[in-house]
Order: C-alpha cells, then sequence, then structure tokens
C-alpha cells in the first residue's frame, strides 16, 4: 500500500461511502478484502477461503469481521482505530457471525473482488437478505479522486515515464521479450515502484495481440515493438504504453503510428467535465475509423486507475457517466493488424476544472531503437 492515509481520511470516506449506499436505497455495504477494502480503511489482508468483510451501514458504526489469527494485524492499519473488530476461530462459522451484523431483508452492495465461497456462505446464513454487485450500484465509489490521490497517481506516472526513456538506451535487436520485459520491470522498481504489475513486450506480430504476454520470441531488426508498462507506488497505479520500431520503420508502420498518435491526442484534448465518458472513445474511434482501420481497433478508449489497474470510469461506447474533475483513466487506442504488428499509445490523464492533464509525458513519436 505504500504511505497510509491519516486514520481521518478512512473514516471520511467510510461514512461517504454508507451514504451513498442509502441514497441508492441499499441498507448498506459488505466489502471484502482487495482494492475497496485498502480504500476504505487501509487493510490488505490475505484473500483467501477465511471470511474478512467490512460491514457499512448509516444506522451503526463499521464493523469488520477477521479471522483471529488476522486480528492483529486488523487492529494495526491505517483505519483500524476507526473500526469495531469481530472475530472468529477458525472451526466456527464466520457466516452466521457476519450475518448477525446484517438487518433483516436488507439488500447490500458486494464488493466485486468477493469470493463465490464468501458470497454463498452469507446467502445460506440468512437467505433473507439481497445482494448486488458493489460497481454496478456505486460506480464511482473510487472514481474520484483527492488532491493527495492525484499526487500519487502522478508521481507513478512520472516514475514510468523514466523507465520507458531509460528502455530506449538499451538494445532491442537479439534478445527476447521476456528480457526486455525483465529490463522495464527493474527500470520500474529503480525509479519508485514498490511493486510492477505487468510488462507486456510485444514484437512484430506479437503486437497485434493487445494481451500477448512477453515471450521467447527473439526481437529482430525491422520489428515493431509494443510495450505496456505498470505497477504501484505508494499504493498508486501507472499503466503506460509506447511503441517503439527497431531500425526505421516501413510507410505502412509510420502512416499506422501517426494514426494512432492523432487519436490519442484528439482523445485527450476532448477530456474536460462533463462530457460523457462514451464521447472520449467516439473522438479517438472516428480519427482511426476515417484512416480506414475502425475494425482493427479491437477494444475500449480507457479505464479508470488507482488503488487498481482497472475500475471506473470506462471509456467505451455506451458508457453514459459523464466525466467530473478529479477522474483518473488511460487514453489508449491501438490499431492492430493481424500477422503484421500492432500500435499502442496510453497516457493516464486526469480530469481538472478546464480540461485534461496528463499524467505520462514521456516522447509519444515512434522511436527508433537498436
Amino acid at each position: 500500500m505504500g504511505k497510509p492515509f491519516p486514520a481521518e481520511v478512512y473514516a471520511a470516506r467510510m461514512e461517504r461511502v454508507a451514504r451513498a449506499a442509502a441514497g441508492q436505497g441499499l441498507t448498506g455495504l459488505l466489502v471484502t478484502p482487495g482494492p475497496d477494502l485498502a480504500y476504505l480503511c487501509g487493510y490488505q489482508p490475505p484473500i483467501n477461503e477465511r471470511l474478512t468483510v467490512l460491514v457499512l451501514s448509516t444506522d451503526r458504526e463499521p464493523v469488520m469481521v477477521v479471522p483471529r489469527l488476522e486480528r492483529g494485524g486488523a487492529e494495526r492499519c491505517p483505519g483500524g482505530s476507526q473500526l469495531r473488530l469481530l472475530d472468529w476461530a477458525d472451526g466456527s462459522d464466520p457466516y452466521a457471525l457476519a450475518a448477525g451484523l446484517l438487518g433483516p431483508l436488507g439488500t447490500y452492495a458486494v464488493a466485486d473482488s468477493a469470493w463465490a465461497l464468501h458470497l454463498l456462505g452469507l446467502q445460506e446464513a440468512d437467505p433473507e437478505v439481497a445482494y448486488t454487485s458493489m460497481t454496478k450500484t456505486l460506480p464511482m465509489l473510487r472514481a474520484i479522486k483527492d488532491d493527495d490521490e492525484i499526487t500519487r497517481l502522478g508521481a507513478a506516472g512520472a516514475a514510468a515515464d523514466r523507465a520507458y526513456e531509460e528502455i530506449l538506451k538499451r538494445p532491442f535487436a537479439g534478445r527476447t521479450e521476456l528480457e526486455v520485459a525483465a529490463d522495464l520491470g527493474d527500470l520500474l522498481r529503480h525509479f519508485g515502484h514498490q511493486s510492477v504489475g505487468f510488462t507486456l513486450v510485444c514484437s512484430g506480430p506479437n503486437g497485434a495481440d493487445p494481451h500477448h504476454s512477453a515471450g521467447s520470441r527473439v526481437i529482430a531488426r525491422g520489428d515493431t515493438v509494443v510495450m505496456d508498462f505498470g505497477g504501484f507506488l505508494d499504493g498508486y497505479g501507472s499503466d503506460t504504453t509506447r511503441t517503439v520500431h527497431v531500425g526505421p520503420p516501413t510507410a505502412l508502420e509510420s502512416e499506422v503510428h501517426s494514426v494512432v498518435r492523432a487519436a490519442q491526442q484528439a482523445a485527450f484534448e476532448a477530456v474536460r467535465p462533463g462530457v460523457p465518458s462514451q464521447e472520449i472513445d467516439r473522438v479517438a474511434r472516428r480519427i482511426i475509423t476515417e484512416a480506414g482501420y475502425g475494425d482493427r481497433f479491437v477494444h475500449r478508449t480507457g479505464h479508470g486507475i488507482g488503488l487498481s489497474t482497472h475500475e471506473p470510469p470506462y471509456i467505451v461506447e455506451g458508457e453514459q457517466q459523464v466525466l467530473v474533475t478529479g477522474m483518473c483513466f488511460s487514453v489508449e487506442p491501438g490499431i492492430y493488424l493481424r500477422g503484421q504488428f500492432g500500435v499502442r499509445i496510453e497516457d493516464i490523464v486526469t480530469v481538472t476544472d478546464t480540461g485534461g492533464r496528463r499524467f505520462n509525458e514521456s516522447p509519444r513519436d515512434f522511436a527508433e531503437v537498436a
């Protein structure tokens, strides 16, 4: 998690979220280990078969049910002083304990990270309680970042920029995708990331697979190489994509890169408060479609980022949620020519009162590498 927030920040978050749930007609929320629990109380316990669940509602103090062997960690977590803890011993029934905290005939939003094992256990303990998805009912729970969160995202983005600028100085030709990916991971840590989430290195025809994992393919002169990489610094994520070329590119490769760069820039310039999320996707897609590559842009234009790499808002057709100051998300159009190569350019941006601001400022040109 990195540097924790003050205890009063967690208290305010829990109160705000409980009120938001009540405003949606919910009795409360059930938050299991994952990014939502980390956001609300700074606690990141093991995710396993033992039930840990935070129960939030407006009519009671926050209560967290924890395994007895993990109680010490829960007490020491940054928001632990704001919680009442109920522990359970191995061999006892944690679901009955948790169900006793739930209002009769209530409806609770459940964190998306909850295991089916735990949700089914709660349903069996009290079949009259109803459950719904937290993202479905409270999609903006973590989407609007405060100043401290934005500072952390900015630091993560700047660190990722430095890693990219350094990788350009290293050889590509004759090395495997895995070797370059390992270098990227080392550089992310060197420039401040506490953990590395992913280092996708997709060379030549592998670049046409947007989620290709780095493999044993040896990078050769003439290859286009897509690098998508990120991790976490003080608990908040980076996610950057740049596309480079080993030696001079062909006319087709240069054309495709130019189209993607224009689409990415136009989508960024469209970011401002009040604009529907889908409009950012439409702007990028329109440019790529007009260039004749519309069917080769096969994914959404962006996703939110924060304590997790993918979270609301999602920048995709059909998403009516308007942009609000403090939202942070990726802008990452791409074109993928099956069997040949791919190009993607990605920055993390935040919505300000007057438009968008990038967290990534590393060069977006079609860099030539050795």
